[in-house]
């Protein structure tokens, strides 16, 4: 298939008229069409309906240990939900403090009490006259939002299919003590789809930063979201190789169930070294008396043990791998070979990242819209919104049927095609 960039000037006008035509005809379907987001379908949200019939009115309240969840203690987590927690994101318990139904919450909640309390004895970030932090892109708008939130400075690095440019990672961070943090999503990235490797690991738990308070914010969201039983990323337990290079303190872990469950109705919980959840659980007995003991013993009474987890991923993974597996399809028969754009291809998570011809992804997102298909805004995979080639656009295929992603992933082609014409012809 011949690349755009070799058509003739003729060529690509009368392609475009074709394109042109295509697009009016797919404008007057009146499709109706969401991929904004990374949620979970109705057919998975279904799936573990039987969830809500665990605990009822005459069900036994008390954990393994006795304590009736129904009053006030256990402010870090009843034993068994520390258990599974760990068992998902792959620590020990004994570093696990469960809290409340999102993850997102404890990362605020860390960066905010980073601001006004600093970190096991620093000074408190809202004292210092810049603060940075460090953010792979493409990544995690959700986190980007929070770093606006507060007024951090945030500092691009790129993304490899290893992780962050390591290189680039250890530089800044050695020489430039307001670098107090970097965002990671480690395992299927969002948007990518990428792990990091061993090395990456490595490399992260023995940085040498100039501050003493720098930490790494690892956002362990797709810990077991794999789409393939024969092809499964594995990761490093980052905390291990922290304590292994003499820096313990210097990782945050973070996890959810809200896409293993419910979202908005799973538990969450952060994994640390022991000073770090002590100051953690410094600023919860005044934050807090306790959270939702009933929600960790239903979530544990559900599976029971890791092995019931990974048995559930499965049914995820039979629901979103036609999806994921549908889009693929469309973009390599539809744009293989023609040069105006590149897509990854995870083994998990929720998310395909899609790199279009500089300058063209607003025009793309545009386009779609106006036919009917709402996208990820272009820019929100970078901070501040900028994506500064106007490149990159997350396609979320987890919520629609796979009948609606094949409908949405060929409209999504063809206004690829599109503006890809329309920007080569204003090249010429």
């Amino acid at each position: 298939m011949k690349a755009y960039q070799e058509l003739s000037k003729e060529e690509l006008l009368s392609l475009q008229a074709q394109l042109a035509a295509a697009y009016e005809d797919a404008k007057g379907k009146g499709l109706k069409l969401d991929m904004s987001r990374g949620k979970p379908s109705i057919a998975q949200l279904n799936m573990a309906m039987d969830f809500m019939d665990v605990i009822n009115s005459e069900s036994d309240m008390r954990t393994e240990d006795g304590v009736d969840v129904r009053n006030y203690g256990v402010l870090d987590g009843i034993p068994e939900s520390k258990r599974l927690m760990a068992d998902i994101m792959g620590v020990n318990a004994d570093n696990v403090i469960v809290c409340g139904n999102a993850s997102l919450t404890i990362m605020f909640d860390t960066v905010a009490r980073s601001m006004t309390h600093g970190v096991l004895g620093s000074t408190p970030w809202c004292k210092l006259d810049q603060v940075k932090f460090l953010c792979p892109v493409p990544g995690y708008d959700r986190h980007f939002s929070i770093m606006e939130y507060f007024g951090i400075e945030m500092i691009n690095v790129p993304m490899t299919p290893n992780g962050p440019d390591m290189d680039m990672v250890e530089r800044l961070v050695a020489q430039d003590e307001s670098i107090k943090g970097i965002w990671c999503v480690p395992k299927y990235s969002n948007p990518q789809g990428y792990s990091y490797s061993d090395e990456t690991v490595k490399r992260f738990a023995a940085l040498k930063p100039a501050a003493a308070d720098f930490r790494i914010y690892w956002d362990n969201a797709y810990a077991v979201h794999h789409l393939y039983d024969d092809r499964q990323d594995e990761i490093l337990d980052i905390l291990t190789e922290c304590e292994k290079a003499g820096n313990a303190d210097m990782v945050y872990i973070f996890g959810s169930t809200s896409k293993v469950t419910f979202a908005g109705a799973g538990i969450a919980a952060v994994a640390s070294s022991k000073a770090n959840l002590d100051a953690i659980r410094k600023s919860m007995t005044i934050q807090t008396i306790g959270y939702d003991k009933i929600n960790q013993l239903r979530h544990v009474r559900y599976f029971k043990n890791f092995e019931a987890v990974k048995a559930h991923m499965r049914k995820h993974a039979e629901i979103m791998r036609p999806k994921f597996e549908t889009v693929l399809r469309i973009l390599d028969n539809e744009l293989g070979g023609l040069g105006i754009g590149q897509w990854t291809r995870p083994n998990g998570g929720y998310f395909i990242s899609f790199d279009a011809m500089e300058g063209c992804a607003k025009a793309i997102v545009s386009k779609c819209k106006e036919a009917g298909m709402v996208l990820t805004g272009a820019g929100a995979t970078y901070p501040y919104g900028k994506d500064p080639k106007d490149s990159n656009i997350r396609i979320a295929p987890t919520f629609p049927t796979t009948e609606e992603m094949e409908m949405a992933t060929e409209l999504f082609v063809l206004c690829v095609k599109l503006v890809s014409v329309e920007k080569l012809l204003e090249e010429k």
